[in-house]
């Protein structure tokens, strides 16, 4: 049996990156690949508890908090759901994973960057995805698409998604192998050729 794919798609709100997952994720069935499509927070089960926490409650979240919820449904999402997949032969695409945590709580909300990578790997079990694709939008672009009904994170204001989006460049310098920047200003179109192109080096 062929061990599969844990692919992940990551950017600011607005970025595009929900709808480039499911064309891939179309594509690739296309090509008659096993495709399992989840997220982080949010995937099924305990992961969706804590997704409404995560976006919709109205008390008070400490950074800190916020931090360790969006990690223990990390750990959750990995064991019971994308490690199995994999293991299995499935192409495992993912909303959102370890590089969120870093360019939110750290970059974002100026959590200790280092501390987040070690929980990170705490998290996964030292696993990382074998590609991550972000699709970068300028801060203007990335708040329209949004639009008026934000969640808790979107609501968070233009100088925060400025760091989020600097954070999500300083990662893929740090780790260029892994992560892959692509223009997701262009047309939907332009952009899912580029994906494609990403995708397929991984055959």
């Amino acid at each position: 049996m062929k061990k599969g794919l844990f692919i992940t798609f990551e950017g600011a709100d607005g970025c595009g990156k929900t709808t480039q997952l499911k064309l891939a994720a179309e594509y690739l069935q296309k090509k008659g690949e096993i495709v399992l499509v989840t997220r982080e927070p949010g995937a099924k089960g305990l992961g969706e508890k804590l997704r409404d926490i995560l976006l919709n409650y109205d008390g008070v979240v400490s950074d800190r908090c916020e931090a360790f919820l969006f990690l223990a449904d990390r750990a959750q999402h990995i064991d019971t759901i994308v490690t199995p997949a994999v293991e299995s032969g499935k192409i495992v695409l993912c909303d959102r994973h370890i590089d969120s945590t870093v360019a939110y709580q750290g970059y974002g909300r100026g959590q200790d960057i280092e501390q987040i990578n070690k929980l990170n790997m705490l998290a996964t079990g030292n696993k990382k995805p074998d590609l991550t694709i972000v699709f970068d939008v300028d801060v203007e672009t990335s708040m329209a698409r949004v639009g008026a009904e934000k969640d808790r994170m979107e609501s968070a204001g233009r100088e925060f998604f400025n760091r989020v989006r600097f954070g999500y460049l300083e990662i893929a310098k740090q780790e260029s192998e892994r992560v892959r920047v692509l223009d997701a200003t262009k047309s939907i179109e332009d952009v899912q050729k580029d994906v494609i192109k990403l995708i397929d080096s991984l055959f």
